[in-house]
């Protein structure tokens, strides 16, 4: 039965594609008959038609998909078939969040170096805001940026927005598959507070839509024309959904969910405020009237704020290979310490593109990154140590850690031990020893949210058996 339910699922994945391709390639031949029929201004309605009726059929297939995806996730739920189609979810959704994260952060670096590298003086047409020549794979390019708009809008534009908004509901699907399906074991950490599934979750999606919405006011205050005052008020705010997040849930959530918080602001920017502007000017431009430079302004000034966020976003993607970071007693602090650190690398960088050279901002950053490996540094003199067996080790390894690293993992969310990082030998115990204090002893972040209840004095067992040798004999 339930093999039936998953290929059907399968079967309507790959017909909606195929819907979904001659779909667009009967739209693209039509609307190319009807430029040639109609005069410009029909025409840009006609456009503007097929890009909301596109736009329709995209949600319409990825909420199908969804709907389609949960449904399956509750037929095989409490079945083997769980935890191997959860694996191959997060395989899939991972890929596809980092293909279009770096198509978006690609052309974020990109734009705002060209936006920074151009050419201002130099034989610059009055109409232009500047140009730049590069070359790159073998060839030659000249680009222009006009102050406003041409005096003809081309018909064929390019627009930078679908990398931004899969990149997003890839993130939000990985955050379902990852965290909020199993909030019990990756989300909620009953040390930290006690949530059911369903508050934690709701928690979580509300933080993204509040952390949205105090930015975009800050951004309709007279801060936004003071840059420096902006960006404080912005850490502090920042700092404080930082610490919410550690007080809520587990910190490698915690680390999570801050990203997810900016990324949806990005992509907010995105949708709400970029893509708006354009398509404004370009409105204006193609009706003749001169397009209002405050939105392109705008747009431009999210795009930075946008540009600024993704170091920061790109640490978090990392994080949670890191326990060192989010184990920290105050993970709050070490996540921002190196949020402003990595921020302050790309104004370097920023100011490099536009030829500024800043003798004190690398070194400040670098500095700042390097407080937080002084600051989670573990204790040089811990406690004293009586002679411990490997045998009362292995107890603890028996009762706390086999469930999820064995060969065969007893844990019902997991097909195959974590990593790959198995205990069944005394010889693979021993051989992990430095992973095992790293994770149990310093950082505390395994048993995963200490599901199986290891206490201090067991860490404290552990941590005497390895600085003592680690001999399993």
């Amino acid at each position: 039965m339930i093999n039936i339910l998953i290929f059907s699922v399968l079967g309507f994945i790959l017909v909606m594609l195929v819907i979904l391709t001659y779909y667009f390639r009967h739209v693209e031949e039509t609307a190319k008959g009807e430029q040639e029929q109609r005069d410009d201004n029909n025409a840009e309605i006609f456009i503007d038609k097929i890009s909301i009726s596109q736009g329709y059929v995209y949600t319409a297939i990825v909420l199908s998909v969804i709907v389609l995806l949960i449904f399956v996730y509750l037929a095989v739920k409490g079945t083997p078939w769980e935890a191997h189609m959860m694996e191959w979810l997060n395989l899939i959704i991972r890929l596809m969040h980092i293909t279009f994260g770096i198509a978006w952060i690609g052309a974020s670096f990109y734009f705002v170096f060209l936006e920074n590298a151009l050419n201002r003086t130099d034989n610059v047409r009055d109409e232009l805001a500047g140009n730049l020549w590069a070359v790159h794979g073998g060839g030659f390019y000249y680009l222009e940026k006009y102050k406003v708009a041409p005096q003809t809008i081309p018909r064929e534009l390019h627009w930078f927005k679908y990398e931004s908004y899969f990149t997003w509901l890839t993130g939000f699907c990985l955050l379902f598959v990852v965290y909020y399906f199993n909030a019990s074991g990756f989300l909620i950490d009953t040390n930290v507070l006690k949530l059911s599934p369903s508050e934690a979750v709701s928690i979580g999606i509300g933080s993204f839509v509040i952390g949205w919405l105090m930015y975009d006011l800050l951004c309709k205050t007279p801060l936004i024309n003071k840059p420096l005052w902006f960006a404080i008020v912005g850490f502090i705010l920042l700092t404080g959904f930082a610490y919410f997040y550690s007080h809520v849930f587990s910190g490698r959530a915690a680390y999570i969910h801050f990203g997810a918080m900016i990324g949806t602001i990005m992509a907010a920017n995105v949708f709400f405020v970029i893509i708006p502007a354009q398509k404004a000017m370009v409105k204006a431009g193609r009706k003749g009237i001169p397009p209002d430079p405050g939105l392109g302004k705008k747009a431009g000034l999210r795009s930075l704020h946008n540009n600024y966020f993704t170091l920061p976003v790109l640490f978090v993607m990392i994080s949670n290979h890191f326990p060192t970071t989010f184990g920290y007693k105050n993970p709050w602090l070490i996540l921002m310490i190196i949020s402003v650190g990595t921020a302050g690398v790309k104004h370097y960088l920023n100011l490099r593109e536009k030829g500024r050279y800043n003798v004190w901002v690398m070194p400040v950053s670098v500095l700042v990154l390097l407080a937080a490996v002084f600051i989670s540094a573990p204790q040089m003199n811990p406690n004293a140590c009586n002679k411990i067996s490997f045998a009362e080790v292995n107890i603890i390894v028996q009762a706390r850690c086999i469930a999820c690293h064995s060969k065969h993992p007893t844990d019902p969310s997991l097909s195959a031990p974590p990593n790959g990082i198995v205990y069944d030998t005394p010889e693979k115990i021993a051989f992990l020893k430095d992973k095992i204090m790293q994770r149990v002893v310093i950082t505390k972040t395994m048993p995963q949210n200490n599901k199986t209840n290891m206490t201090d004095d067991e860490r404290d067992i552990i941590r005497c058996w390895i600085q003592q040798g680690a001999d399993v004999k």
